[in-house]
């Protein structure tokens, strides 16, 4: 559970109390608000949450919850995870409309205890958040599911059995994130398995299952997982895979194998098509101008070095061709995430 220093947090609780919200009804997005959320949602998973601010405004204006909550988070973000006067209110009216997660935020900034900003019936987000949405997982919910992995360790006690009985359902409901945290929760917990090759073994299944639903994280996680089994060539495959769905670091890997193939500790590289050092410049130039500060200065100046003339000229007339690809480029940044 994530804890938010609260200096002054009873002045911004207070005067969030004397803002009266005035909550439109959610209704389908019309073109240009649903564009904006597109944008302000690429724009949050490329970390310009500063950026992102704008866009998502005009879609949680039109009542849109989901682009409340990540307002709330793209505020916390801008202070450092601190919760401020307008993280505080996004979360409220993303709570107000339903949203878990943002009931979670809330209880994490001790909005009830400090500011009185508590759910209408009691004093408790956790359980309001558990009485919202253990209904729509019994219905069969598939995200609902995935809610109650977090909620069931924020409830007053918590249940960490009931939490992953509802993380492994919401997996075989086809939920591809709870298929991926699985996956993690297997990687991480070196004392569940009798050797390491077993743990990445039981990593694999489940990263495997959300990578070929599409879901561009486990792509990554299922070539990390493969690369450590030895299995390069196939590793490779999911990491071009990664790529072509927007994963930022698949991205880096094609760049990087094209310019330095035969690097010590880049097995990956070994199942990479033969390095052509013009396209591998090219797909930097574009990452470092679609997504800035992908690269240090001195990682590009680094790579650079690695380069002809003509070969760095080639890549800048190459350039545009990685430019504007979809799905766009994402660190893919937990929903719910630190």
């Amino acid at each position: 559970m994530m804890l938010f220093p609260r200096a002054g947090l009873l002045a911004t609780l207070a005067s969030l109390l004397l803002t009266p919200l005035t909550l439109p009804p959610a209704w389908a997005l019309d073109d240009e608000a649903q564009a904006a959320k597109e944008e302000g949602m690429r724009l949050y998973g490329i970390r310009r949450v500063d950026s992102a601010i704008p866009f998502l405004e005009q879609a949680a204006e039109e009542g849109d919850a989901e682009a409340m909550y990540y307002l709330g988070e793209s505020n916390r973000r801008l202070v450092m995870g601190n919760m401020n006067q307008a993280s505080l209110d996004w979360y409220y009216q993303a709570a107000q409309h339903g949203d878990p997660y943002a009931m979670l935020r809330l209880f994490d900034g001790g909005a009830c205890e400090l500011g009185d900003i508590c759910p209408e019936n009691g004093d408790d987000w956790p359980q309001e958040a558990l009485e919202l949405t253990l209904p729509q997982a019994e219905a069969g919910d598939p995200k609902a599911m995935a809610a109650l992995y977090y909620i069931y360790y924020y409830v007053e006690d918590p249940d960490e059995e009931e939490a992953l009985t509802w993380l492994k359902r919401a997996a075989e409901a086809g939920n591809a994130w709870a298929m991926n945290t699985l996956g993690k929760r297997a990687r991480d917990d070196e004392d569940a398995y009798e050797s390491e090759t077993a743990q990445l073994e039981a990593a694999e299944v489940w990263f495997r299952r959300a990578a070929e639903l599409g879901y561009a994280p486990s792509m990554n996680n299922l070539s990390a997982i493969l690369s450590n089994l030895g299995r390069n060539d196939e590793a490779w495959e999911w990491m071009t895979e990664a790529s072509e769905a927007g994963h930022i670091n698949g991205r880096r890997w094609t760049a990087s194998c094209h310019i330095v193939p035969e690097e010590e500790g880049r097995d990956l590289c070994d199942s990479a098509p033969a390095p052509n050092p013009a396209i591998g410049w090219a797909i930097m130039l574009a990452i470092d101008e679609e997504i800035p500060r992908a690269y240090s200065n001195d990682s590009l100046e680094y790579y650079k070095e690695m380069l002809t003339t003509e070969q760095r000229a080639e890549g800048e007339r190459m350039k545009e061709d990685w430019l504007g690809l979809e799905p766009p480029l994402s660190y893919f940044p937990e929903k719910f995430g630190p």
